[in-house]
């Protein structure tokens, strides 16, 4: 459902511009709001979210998907954990449908979905694994990469129950934004892949904002 933000960037907390092919991993306290900006239009936001406080409760896609009925997220999306726990809420958003489904680009995935001679292209589980090589005060390994949710990304499910990757539905300007219910790690990756028709074989940045 695309509902507008009240919130206006000048007040905001701070800003972090995300170029592709970067992460952005810091956490989220419980109350504040975060804005995640498609600067240029058809980006795709791989994200996943930890408890801060006990990083072993994180995102899970499954609980998500079967508590609130819908394979897609928009405002009203309540985020849910591993422990049935609200993480975040989606209390604003502009694009208008995010993706459970589709994962996050990997070099085994790359292989398999495009040619062999893409396996060793940048790709978003790399992003990852700097991510939490670089910050290991978060206590977080690559055995805590899991299921992700693609924000702007374009998977429809077809009649038969299959995945696509479809040109992206998200604009220049679009964003989704997310209240946190509980201290949150917020783990995104900007995709770099050139092979993804969401972002139109041209991956730009994103920009993550943050509200008290």
């Amino acid at each position: 459902m695309i509902v507008e933000s009240p919130l206006k960037t000048e007040s905001a907390l701070y800003s972090n511009a995300v170029p592709a092919g970067d992460y952005f991993m810091k956490v989220v306290k419980k109350g504040q709001t975060m804005r995640i900006l498609d600067l240029k239009g058809n980006q795709a936001a791989d994200t996943l979210f930890y408890n801060a406080n006990e990083p072993a409760e994180r995102y899970s896609a499954v609980d998500t998907i079967r508590e609130q009925g819908n394979v897609y997220l928009s405002t009203g999306s309540k985020i849910l954990s591993d422990q049935g726990n609200v993480m975040l809420e989606i209390v604003a958003d502009t694009c208008g449908r995010h993706d459970t489904l589709g994962g996050a680009c990997a070099t085994e995935s790359n292989t398999v979905r495009y040619a062999i001679d893409k396996k060793c292209m940048h790709a978003c589980r790399d992003s990852w694994l700097l991510a939490v090589a670089e910050n290991e005060h978060y206590g977080l390994t690559k055995r805590d990469i899991t299921h992700n949710i693609n924000f702007f990304m374009n998977v429809p499910v077809t009649e038969e129950g299959g995945l696509t990757f479809e040109d992206g539905i998200s604009a220049p300007g679009k964003y989704v934004e997310l209240k946190a219910h509980m201290d949150v790690i917020v783990l995104l990756s900007n995709c770099p892949q050139l092979n993804n028709p969401c972002n139109a074989y041209n991956p730009t940045p994103v920009e993550v904002i943050v509200w008290n």
